[in-house]
C-alpha cells in the first residue's frame, strides 16, 4: 500500500510504502498480524485469560474488600473524633474549675483584707457605739459580706473543734461534759471551704466533781459488845 505523506514544509510529498500482505512473499508463512486478526473473539477472549463474551477489563473490582475497607475507615475517624471531643470537653472544665479556683482565691484575698474592720465594727457595738447611721453602714456591709460567701463562727457554748478554733486560754469545771468554748475573744471566718482566720476562744474543760467525804465511822453489827459483870450467887 502507497500512502503520500507531506511535512508541510514545503517540499514535495514522500512516498511511504506498507506491506500488508498476510502471507510473508519470503517464507510463505501467515504473518502474526493477519493470524490474530483471522482468529475468532472467544479464541482470543480464551488466551486473555477471559470467559467467551466478557469485555476485557484492566482489574477485577472487589467491591466487598472496599466497603470493608470504607466501613474501617469510617470507624476510625469516628473513633478519632469522639476522642478530640471529650479531650475537648475534659479541658473545657478544668479551664472552668481553674477560673473559678482563681476567682474564689481572689474573693478571699479581699475578704481577708476586710476582717480587722469586721473586728472594729464588733468592738464599737460591744461598747454601744454603733448607733445610728453608722450603724446602718456597718449592717450594710455585714449583709453584703455573707452575700458573696463570707460567714462567721464562734460562739459561747460551742464544742471546742481544734480546726477551727484557736485555745488561747484553759480551765476546767465540773460544770461542762466536753472541752467547750466558754469565751470568745475574736470572732472567726470560713469563705466557702477555706477558713480564713481561726477563732480565739478561751476552753474550759471537764473536771470531776470531789467525792463526799465519809461520815463518822459507825459500830458495825456483830461488833463487840460491853462485857457485863459476873452475878454473885448467894
Amino acid at each position: 500500500m502507497t500512502e503520500l505523506h507531506n511535512d508541510g514544509n514545503g517540499e514535495e510529498p514522500r512516498v511511504i510504502v506498507r506491506d500488508r500482505r498476510k502471507i510473508d512473499p519470503e517464507t510463505g508463512e501467515v504473518r502474526r498480524e493477519a493470524a490474530e486478526e483471522a482468529r475468532p473473539a472467544g479464541e482470543q477472549n480464551q488466551q486473555a485469560g477471559r470467559p467467551e463474551g466478557s469485555a476485557p477489563a484492566s482489574a477485577p473490582a472487589d467491591e466487598g474488600g472496599g466497603a470493608a475497607d470504607l466501613q474501617k475507615q469510617l470507624e476510625e475517624r469516628t473513633a478519632d473524633l469522639q476522642r478530640v471531643t471529650a479531650d475537648f470537653a475534659n479541658y473545657r472544665k478544668r479551664v472552668e474549675r481553674d477560673r473559678a479556683a482563681v476567682v474564689a482565691a481572689a474573693k478571699a484575698s479581699v475578704l481577708n483584707e476586710l476582717l480587722p474592720l469586721l473586728d472594729d465594727l464588733e468592738r464599737a457595738e460591744a461598747h454601744g457605739d454603733l448607733t445610728g447611721p453608722f450603724k446602718a453602714v456597718a449592717d450594710k456591709l455585714h449583709g453584703t459580706l455573707q452575700s458573696v460567701g463570707l460567714e462567721s463562727f464562734g460562739s459561747e457554748g460551742d464544742t471546742f473543734d481544734p480546726m477551727v478554733h484557736e485555745a488561747v486560754q484553759h480551765s476546767t469545771s465540773p460544770d461542762v461534759t466536753e472541752p467547750t468554748v466558754t469565751t470568745v475573744l475574736r470572732r472567726g471566718y470560713r469563705f466557702g471551704d477555706r477558713v480564713l482566720r481561726h477563732a480565739m476562744v478561751a476552753v474550759t474543760d471537764h473536771e470531776p466533781a470531789p467525792q463526799e467525804e465519809p461520815s463518822a465511822a459507825q459500830p458495825e453489827a456483830g461488833g463487840e459488845q460491853t462485857e457485863q459483870p459476873p452475878s454473885t450467887e448467894n
